[in-house]
């Protein structure tokens, strides 16, 4: 059984720092054109080289989206971007449109292609005319259940559910991914037309402004400014709702359906959320490998995040309609980042948000397994001590009980929820 590939997102180069050092196999991210994330920090053409070196340097792999879904007047400029991507050392592309996939074969013939989650490839013949095309991994439709997965791969017998079926039916060297943590788009795959049709913001552009999240009621034609609610029963009025994926869990299964790599969502969300997520998908898988019990400290970390009620998606068979809640979970904030540390401990930290002497606070970091310390006193940039940091960004120091590496964060409990 092949260890599983995890693939974290990178919107930025803090985020990408975070994840390489919170331990992603691989980082996927954008330039400034092609990608699915408008609204992502993204990498200008200087940004780009730079880094796909850091991760290098670091032993990671980058994949980059050009998975848009390109009109005439924007196609004429792919090429060119294209050999920009391939001088850039980049390792894989991840398209969607056949020709984008085709150019990226002539433009930047070094690069692996994978076909998007856009494509929504969903059986194993749809896999290995991929497969034929010259596509070295197909990522998933996230419709699939973790038996399609399989039989995706070679023949077995009848009953095999989808993700198992496309594994068992599809050559070995075709690389199959799936999407195992993150917001799940409620439209086929991502295909929405709703955000184009309602804000003129094009989804299948990366420009999707999420109407799948607004609130929703009903109004009668005849009946102007008279709303009334759609509620399927007591608890909620919800038409649209979706939850979010976590597979941390489940990982054993993905590896026995023949998964290869598997993807957390987020290139839009935070840096913070990029290490979180990565490391404790990290250590789970390390010890999924090892045949270990998963570590609850590791598991849990996932709950420290922005983030809805989780769910298993379409894997285990149809998720149904969630109608009890659409609102965001945040309990935990970050305060500080670790920019170095010494032996005894001593940090110099950067401010993210205020927070005193006193507070009780919790310690995460590469490989550290968090740890609560009590703020003590601490001291500005010039020795002056310091009882509460306010400005944003600013330099101060802290003592540690312990040494931690740098991009550790300090972090603590508080409930922002919405209400």
């Amino acid at each position: 059984m092949r260890k599983l590939e995890l693939l974290s997102p990178a919107g930025d180069m803090e985020r990408l720092e975070m994840a390489v050092a919170y331990g992603a196999d691989a980082v996927y991210f954008a330039g400034t054109s092609f990608g699915m994330r408008s609204f992502a920090g993204n990498f200008s053409p200087e940004e780009l080289p730079k880094a796909v070196r850091y991760a290098h340097d670091h032993g990671v792999r980058c994949h980059v989206t050009v998975n848009t879904m390109p009109r005439n007047d924007e196609i004429v400029r792919l090429p060119e971007y294209l050999e920009q991507l391939g001088d850039a050392g980049v390792d894989a592309l991840i398209v969607a449109d056949l020709g984008a996939f085709t150019l990226a074969g002539k433009y930047a013939p070094h690069c692996e292609r994978h076909i998007s989650t856009q494509q929504s490839i969903a059986n194993y013949v749809c896999a290995q005319a991929w497969f034929d095309l010259g596509a070295k991994r197909v990522v998933l439709a996230r419709e699939c259940s973790l038996e399609e997965i399989r039989v995706i791969r070679q023949k077995v017998d009848p009953g095999l559910d989808e993700i198992r079926e496309i594994r068992d039916k599809t050559p070995p060297e075709l690389e199959l991914e799936v999407f195992a943590h993150g917001a799940m788009c409620v439209s086929y795959s991502g295909r929405c037309l709703l955000s184009n049709y309602m804000t003129g913001r094009d989804s299948n552009r990366g420009a999707c402004a999420q109407p799948c999240r607004y609130q929703y009621a009903l109004m009668e034609e005849k009946r102007p400014g008279e709303y009334f609610p759609v509620f399927e029963d007591e608890k909620g009025t919800y038409i649209l709702n979706s939850r979010d994926m976590c597979m941390i869990d489940h990982l054993n299964d993905l590896m026995d359906a023949g998964v290869d790599c598997i993807k957390i969502e987020g290139r839009a969300k935070s840096a913070y959320y990029a290490a979180i997520v990565t490391g404790a998908y990290r250590h789970c898988i390390d010890d999924v490998a090892a045949g270990k019990e998963l570590d609850p400290i590791w598991r849990d970390e996932v709950d420290h995040i922005s983030h809805r009620i989780y769910s298993t998606g379409f894997y285990y068979g149809e998720p149904g309609q969630y109608v009890a809640s659409s609102r965001y979970i945040r309990e935990w904030q970050i305060v500080a980042k670790v920019e170095s540390c010494d032996e005894n401990g001593l940090a110099v930290c950067r401010l993210n948000n205020k927070f005193r002497a006193g507070d009780a606070l919790e310690v995460v970091g590469p490989d550290v397994r968090p740890f609560p310390i009590t703020a003590p006193i601490m001291a500005d940039s010039d020795g002056n001590p310091l009882e509460e940091p306010r400005t944003p960004q600013m330099k101060f120091t802290i003592q540690l009980p312990k040494a931690v590496p740098p991009m550790s964060m300090l972090r603590r409990s508080v409930d922002l929820s919405p209400k």
